[in-house]
């Protein structure tokens, strides 16, 4: 018995890929010790909006064609598999695709005629909602995405985007797990031609998370003055000795001795400051008193004529 499985339909998005997953077997010639011998199949047909899809009928695939649409990739063969692809879809695409397969005898020819109905939506059609209706969430949080549409959810093969820039996630759910600042954006769903209006998640900073750059900050601050306190201690320390130094030297009788310019003004960037000590000794001399108290001399002038 001739067989051919797949969905009886499928959604895509304008603009993106749909896979239309197909598997058939051909008729049965004979059996012999329970082992089935099937026809052979010489020739795979893929037609759109046509019941039969006979040779005269134009077909989006066809194996002994060498002009075949290259937006239409037949990724089956001619034995169990009748995969096809169809890339860009656009709204022509709206329709019903068939399978036909011909094998070496007429009686093997068969043509599927549920066919898979293929409904095309675009950006104006899609929507993305949320379990959070505000779209906010705090930090390690988690949100779910969806994508949705007239069509069924499971059925949409599409790309999600944050700030215009395409994520890894495909399909119509986006988990986010353990929500971070990083995550904060306007997040859409479709191709990469066509996107869903925008949904901005804002995720706010948790307390732990705020609390943080506070206490490092106040940890900060009081290494701050404690620097500013031993700096005020060590040179308190070295002015100490130079005063003590400076009065002793006074006391000593120092004089400071500063060279001075032409114009008799000093100027400090401009003069170096040497100290010089003299010191001053009192001689005690002593005088010899005569003998005996004071002595009167006398001297006598005389006038001879």
């Amino acid at each position: 018995m001739r067989t051919v499985k797949h969905p009886r339909s499928v959604c895509a998005v304008k603009g993106s890929s749909v896979t239309l997953p197909c598997s058939f077997k051909p008729a049965i010639i004979f059996v012999v010790d329970e082992q089935e011998f099937l026809l052979q199949i010489v020739r795979v047909v893929w037609c759109k909006n046509h019941l039969i899809c006979q040779r005269q009928t134009p077909t989006v695939y066809d194996s002994e064609s060498k002009t075949n649409d290259p937006r239409f990739l037949y990724l089956g063969d001619k034995r169990t598999n009748c995969t096809l692809q169809i890339r860009d879809i656009r709204e022509e695409d709206n329709a019903t695709f068939r399978f036909r397969m011909e094998a070496e005898d007429v009686s093997g020819h068969f043509t599927n005629q549920t066919g898979v109905t293929v409904s095309v939506v675009d950006e104006s059609e899609l929507r993305i909602e949320s379990s959070s209706d505000d779209g906010v969430r705090s930090e390690g949080q988690n949100i779910k995405l969806l994508c949705t549409s007239r069509c069924s959810t499971h059925q949409l093969n599409i790309t999600w985007f944050r700030d215009g820039h395409a994520l890894s996630e495909t399909g119509p759910a986006l988990q986010l797990s353990t929500l971070t600042a990083g995550d904060s954006g306007n997040y859409t769903c479709g191709s990469t031609t066509s996107h869903s209006p925008l949904y901005s998640l804002h995720v706010k900073a948790t307390g732990q998370s705020v609390g943080l750059p506070l206490i490092v900050g106040v940890v900060l601050g009081v290494l701050l003055v404690l620097c500013a306190l031993i700096l005020a201690i060590f040179i308190i320390k070295r002015k100490l000795p130079a005063a003590a130094a400076a009065d002793k030297n006074q006391a000593a009788g120092v004089m400071e001795v500063v060279p001075q310019r032409d114009d008799g003004f000093l100027s400090p960037a401009e003069v170096e400051v040497s100290y010089s000590i003299i010191n001053f000794k009192h001689n005690k001399q002593t005088r010899s008193e005569p003998v005996g108290g004071d002595t009167i001399i006398y001297s006598t002038v005389a006038n001879q004529g």
